[in-house]
């Protein structure tokens, strides 16, 4: 059975078609040797293919020099998003509208190179579900650029328990099987390894070329630094403490509650031994405060556990994912009261 593309009659998944997605902003003088050079190297797989390239809002000419490629590759899509979104809901429109069982995602800044899908894809048909590129000669800014992302990796690495040296890479191949749920916000696009391995992927890397940039200037400042961090806290949060979020806001209860008991033991050492009236230190203030933020803490917890529930049960979710199922057949529809 089959669904449809958003907004066409074409079925939303072809098996043995690969899907090429190339978010795009302001890559006016690239798109045209990228594509000349991804149509190259994919025509040369003797397999079906797409390439869709999502246009992130770009303010120069790079919607015109779009629609005049798709007159002359068939096989090219072209998606305009109404406004700059960012790189990570460029690479959701690719997920949403691409009908391969294969997908992978590129930059368009001709830094990473086509040459390198078929390495990805041999890797692939070993049996993992993620091939993840690795810029091992990476092409850009020692400090600014490359030793921020290598210690960026390492933390992500070390939190995350899915160990790759470059999760700032773009050029990564996925079976759609892993990443169908997906749904991806703010700069969680380099976290897809993460999510696939919520689902028992087998990832892997391997080692790709990396270009300098001929045209144009990146669009990666400092601040994404900031939002990559905060965008690892959620995933932290998500992985560990989705299925019951009462562990983590009980344990900052908990640990109010320790400090509300410190201070109070300590005020009241201060009053019998050292002559010291409990109103001449902050310690009470220190005490009922603590007091109410564990209590609120242990509060938020318990709401979090309602939402969670509904989560799962409204959509009929489930905490767990099988990969396989062997001599059974559909699981049994849910009664509700």
């Amino acid at each position: 059975m089959s669904c449809e593309r958003p907004g066409s009659s074409v079925p939303i998944r072809e098996i043995g078609l690969l899907s090429v997605i190339v978010p795009a902003k302001n890559e006016e003088r690239n798109l045209p040797v990228l594509i000349e050079r991804l149509f190259s190297v994919l025509r040369g797989l003797g397999r079906a293919f797409e390439v869709i390239v999502v246009n992130d809002g770009s303010t120069d000419g790079s919607l015109r020099v779009l629609r005049a490629l798709a007159g002359s590759y068939p096989e090219l899509r072209v998606i305009d998003l109404a406004r700059n979104y960012g790189q990570t809901a460029a690479i959701m429109a690719g997920f949403d509208h691409a009908i391969g069982d294969i997908i992978v995602p590129i930059d368009a800044d001709l830094q990473n190179d086509p040459a390198d899908i078929p390495l990805l894809l041999a890797k692939l048909d070993e049996g993992y579900d993620v091939v993840s590129g690795w810029r091992k000669n990476r092409q850009d800014a020692a400090i600014s650029r490359n030793f921020i992302s290598r210690i960026a990796n390492t933390v992500i690495s070390n939190l995350s328990g899915v160990h790759l040296h470059d999760y700032g890479c773009s050029l990564k191949a996925y079976r759609r099987d892993v990443i169908g749920s997906v749904r991806l916000y703010g700069e969680m696009h380099r976290f897809v390894p993460i999510y696939a391995s919520w689902y028992g992927a087998r990832i892997t890397e391997i080692a790709v070329n990396h270009n300098p940039r001929l045209h144009g200037k990146s669009n990666y400042g400092l601040t994404r630094i900031l939002k990559v961090v905060l965008d690892l806290i959620v995933v932290r949060f998500l992985d560990r403490s989705i299925g019951k979020p009462i562990y983590i806001f009980g344990g900052f209860g908990a640990l109010w509650f320790v400090v509300a008991t410190i201070s109070a033991a300590y005020m009241l050492y201060l009053k019998w031994f050292g002559n010291l009236s409990m109103i001449q230190t902050p310690l009470p203030l220190l005490v009922v405060m603590s007091i109410m933020m564990g209590v609120m803490s242990i509060c938020i917890g318990l709401v979090a556990e309602i939402v969670v529930r509904t989560y799962f049960e409204s959509q009929g979710k489930t905490i767990y994912h099988t990969r396989e199922l062997i001599n059974l057949g559909a699981p049994p529809l849910r009664q509700r009261g």
